[in-house]
């Protein structure tokens, strides 16, 4: 039975990818923070089938503990500072956990045992103020945010310790990908939210950024798959994992209203809120998969629209049984 050890499982990405692994007879480790309060609801369901590890981004000897508890064969490193806003009010801690996190991991794995396959959680911030469309695996990087800018560290310390040292160490650049267990500060989230709560009466607005930016959407249930395929193959290498489409926030927002039922939903958005602009905006992303396609096989299975409507059912759902 394999064994995979997760850092960031409580995130969404973390525990779509435990369930996955799980599903295909892996005994699997989470990495989590030792904090005052625990926020395990994405892995609520998973207790009892997942092995839980304390350990922490910013600790080297935390996370070479942790490998030599777990004895991976595959490690899956997801946890990060992962919300682009805050990565401005905070650019060093920033870099301690999305940049740095990630040389203390593949130190630890070279310490402890070099053979585990490595995987890396990069991001299509790191594309920022695009310089090609569609961007691919071998689009110039520039980045425009303080995330952007350590996912780009990561990405090449992964490549420079691939060459370096022989590991086998793969990032998958990630664009965004979305679903129920997204945090509530992510804008996806937000507007599945408090759309629910608007049809349900619950809330009269809601307060946004700049609705023009356009991403490259996808579903985080889709996407795990591709991690696991990049670790499945005979030489380690880098892939872009994108849907090919791309929508603008007003998309988003007039989906979401359009399945509750509201057609003037402009009368229930505020947008253009000055403490939601980004001070240097990432306007256009999207993705192509052609490498993952023919080499790994994957391809996305959610539609644009399948998942904005899953979000918004998911939080009417969640919102009615707090109501009992």
């Amino acid at each position: 039975m394999p064994k995979a050890l997760i850092t960031g499982i409580t995130g969404q990405d973390g525990s779509y990818l435990a369930e996955f692994l799980l599903d295909k007879g892996y005994t699997v480790y989470g990495l989590t923070r030792r904090t005052s309060t625990q926020n395990y609801g994405n892995i609520k369901h998973l207790e009892d089938r997942v092995t839980l590890i304390s350990g922490d981004l910013l600790d080297q000897s935390s996370l070479t503990a942790a490998i030599e508890e777990s004895e991976p064969e595959e490690v899956y490193n997801l946890a990060a500072q992962s919300f682009v806003k805050t990565s401005w009010n905070q650019p060093v801690l920033t870099g301690e956990f999305t940049a740095l996190g990630v040389t203390r991991m593949l130190e630890a794995i070279r310490a402890v045992n070099p053979k585990i396959k490595f995987y890396q959680a990069s991001s299509s911030e790191m594309f920022g103020k695009v310089t090609e469309t569609p961007q691919r695996e071998t689009t110039r990087f520039y980045p425009r945010s303080p995330y952007g800018v350590a996912k780009v560290y990561g990405h090449y310390l992964t490549v420079n310790y691939r060459e370096s040292y022989d590991l086998f160490a793969c990032s998958g650049i990630l664009f965004n990908h979305e679903s129920p267990r997204r945090g509530l500060e992510f804008v996806t989230r937000k507007i599945s939210h408090a759309v629910a709560r608007i049809s349900l009466h619950k809330q009269e607005k809601l307060e946004l950024g700049s609705l023009e930016p356009k991403r490259d959407w996808g579903f985080a249930g889709d996407y795990v798959e591709a991690m696991w395929l990049m670790l499945q193959q005979d030489k380690p290498d880098d892939y872009v994992i994108a849907t090919g489409e791309n929508h603008s926030v007003e998309e988003f927002v007039n989906l979401a209203f359009s399945y509750v039922g509201i057609s003037d939903w402009q009368k229930h958005v505020d947008a253009n809120r000055p403490e939601y602009m980004r001070p240097a905006e990432v306007d256009y992303l999207i993705g192509t998969s052609e490498k993952a396609e023919k080499v790994l096989g994957w391809k996305p299975k959610t539609s644009f629209k399948q998942l904005v409507e899953m979000m918004v059912q998911s939080d009417i759902d969640a919102e009615k049984k707090n109501n009992g």
